[in-house]
């Protein structure tokens, strides 16, 4: 059994096969598709079809569906590594490689085959899970006595689903989605609601508006919309009436996936900071020859030490949770990796004066980027209550 911290042979040549990604794929058009007004302009095909041709985009799937079998742990190092580049780019390969890992153990050999398939072979194939709804977004992170507005009425033979999801990442690209809706009346979500599995083409099924992000814009997010959409019984995950069950068995890396797409660009803030200390001369001498500044970047790498040790830990334990799995490594790290990035991010704008505040130097786009964590995956004062409600 591997250790956490230990990067071996095939984890070495993964991130050297994303960092060359980064550096040729995503760095030269980052902050042209950042810029346009469009928000559905930002996402780029030509980013997915190049991460399927390195094998990045199905790295997940074991050698038996044609990927690595990549573990946790490797896998957040790699969402880390394309958050470096783009934290949009990170976002989207960060949903699809975990639902990848959920489709081959939650979902029943015939749904695998039925499913699996459709995502693997195609080579712009993402993944979405719609959760979120316009009232129901922290609800469904503590147990609250509501319903999802979403329902799934029983009918003959399977499921007719009316209502909507929004926020949803890769909600206006996916081919293949998991679905979360109210199946028992006058219970709550927790206790009533059902997972379903979505191919993109299913009838009463379609795509809302592409939401207008200040920042994560190389990511889509939109709302998915269900009007009298039938969905066979052979179709639902699990058991009907009890879809969080499928979050607690099989999504315990979520969080630490999510803390690792920020902590990559908050570690690319750092990056910049410090050399931009090295170059730029300020009272006779270079900023970092200051002794406030060493010791405010010394801060900065503590920051990201620690945050990446507590996202290397959360995978690990995610993948061996029969030697002690901590309920609360579900919520934490990406509360610690979004407010560690934050003040990186902030203190990099700082140190970089008035430069960091223009588009040029790339901080300004850190700084919209890294804010959306602060939300995205789990308000972090939902997530901290989430969490003191297992603890305590």
């Amino acid at each position: 059994m591997s250790e956490p911290f230990v990067i071996d042979e095939l984890q070495e040549a993964v991130l050297d096969t994303v960092r060359r990604f980064n550096a040729e794929v995503v760095a030269p058009v980052a902050a042209e598709l950042d810029a346009n007004s469009d928000p559905e302009a930002g996402f780029s095909w030509e980013i997915v079809e190049k991460a399927d041709e390195v094998g990045l985009r199905t790295m997940t799937l074991s050698e038996e569906w044609g990927g690595i079998g990549a573990d946790s742990v490797t896998t957040a190092m790699v969402i880390e590594e394309l958050g470096k580049a783009d934290i949009g780019v990170s976002v989207v390969m960060a949903q699809t490689l975990k639902l990848a890992q959920i489709l081959q153990s939650a979902l029943t050999k015939q749904q695998q085959d039925r499913f699996i398939p459709i995502f693997r072979d195609d080579p712009r194939g993402v993944l979405a899970i719609g959760i979120t709804e316009p009232e129901t977004g922290s609800n469904y992170f503590i147990r609250q006595d509501v319903p999802f507005h979403t329902k799934a009425e029983k009918v003959d033979g399977g499921w007719r689903i009316n209502g909507m999801k929004h926020f949803i990442s890769n909600g206006n690209r996916a081919n293949v989605y998991l679905i979360f809706a109210q199946t028992e009346k006058g219970r709550s979500l927790y206790e009533g609601s059902t997972c379903f599995l979505l191919d993109r083409d299913t009838e009463g099924f379609s795509i809302g508006r592409v939401h207008d992000k200040m920042g994560e814009r190389l990511a889509n997010n939109s709302e998915l919309m269900f009007r009298d959409c039938f969905i066979p019984d052979e179709d639902v995950v699990g058991e009907a009436g009890n879809g969080f069950q499928v979050l607690i068995d099989f999504f315990p890396a979520s969080n630490a996936y999510a803390a690792a797409s920020v902590l990559g660009a908050a570690t690319a803030a750092y990056e910049q900071s410090l050399e931009w200390c090295r170059n730029r001369v300020q009272g006779g001498k270079p900023l970092i020859e200051h002794d406030g500044i060493t010791a405010q970047l010394a801060e900065m790498h503590m920051l990201l030490d620690v945050a990446r040790t507590y996202v290397r830990k959360a995978t690990w334990m995610a993948d061996n949770r029969d030697l002690g799995w901590d309920p609360a490594l579900s919520a934490f790290p990406k509360v610690f990796a979004s407010q560690a990035a934050w003040k990186i991010v902030t203190w990099a704008s700082e140190l970089h004066g008035g430069s960091g505040y223009m588009k040029e130097t790339g901080i300004e786009k850190l700084l919209r980027d890294i804010a959306a964590f602060l939300h995205s995956d789990g308000v972090n004062r939902t997530l901290l209550l989430k969490a003191s409600r297992m603890i305590f």
